[in-house]
């Protein structure tokens, strides 16, 4: 099975990209997460590749960081999440927030993701928070042992507070980094969530 790909990105777009690697192009599908990460078309990519195989065909999903892959095939093991609905998940919420909503038992941040009910999202939950615990502690770059910074805090905070308002996460994280960037000193979660929404609005 293929587990990684090294190449020239020839094509992307928001659900899948086409790398070529040694004469051959390879379809690989990709949520929102990786697409930001993506350098510019004719550009050498690297990804981390979920091979799914059933009868009839050989899809390949690939992920920046190998934190994603992990996630991501742990919620394959979730009874009703197959490759496709696994993708569309990532794509509408952080490793690091899908992570620390399931670790918090959060049913309300997990119902609020694109494509997860309450059904779902309590599955998830009686299925996955023992698997994500250990995940955390193994393969996180930051262990839980580890204090955020109380910039990054503010940031998860105002970026979970924008996304409850309908924002999605990349752009609510990208105003943030503008709007803190031009901060002159430092900002409290209410007047920080102020000036991204005037931000956002303009």
């Amino acid at each position: 099975m293929i587990a990684l790909i090294t190449g020239t990105l020839l094509e992307k777009k928001t659900s899948q990209l086409v790398v070529e690697a040694n004469g051959i192009g390879y379809l690989v599908f990709i949520p929102l997460s990786t697409y930001y990460e993506l350098p510019e078309e004719n550009h050498l990519v690297k990804l981390n590749i979920y091979t799914s195989l059933k009868q009839d065909s050989i899809s390949l999903f690939g992920f920046s960081t190998l934190r994603e892959r992990d996630i991501f095939q742990l919620m394959l093991s979730v009874s009703g999440i197959g490759p496709k609905l696994a993708t569309n998940i990532l794509s509408g919420i952080s490793v690091d927030e899908l992570v620390g909503a399931i670790r918090a038992r959060d049913l309300k941040r997990l119902i609020n993701v694109p494509g997860v009910g309450k059904k779902m999202a309590e599955r998830m939950l009686l299925e996955l928070q023992e698997k994500v615990l250990k995940l955390a502690w193994d393969n996180t770059e930051q262990r839980p042992q580890e204090m955020p910074s109380l910039e990054d805090q503010l940031m998860d905070d105002a970026i979970s507070a924008l996304v409850n308002l309908g924002y999605k996460n990349q752009a609510a994280k990208e105003a943030i980094e503008k709007v803190l960037s031009g901060a002159s000193g430092s900002l409290t979660l209410d007047s920080l969530l102020k000036q991204t929404l005037r931000f956002l609005s303009g």
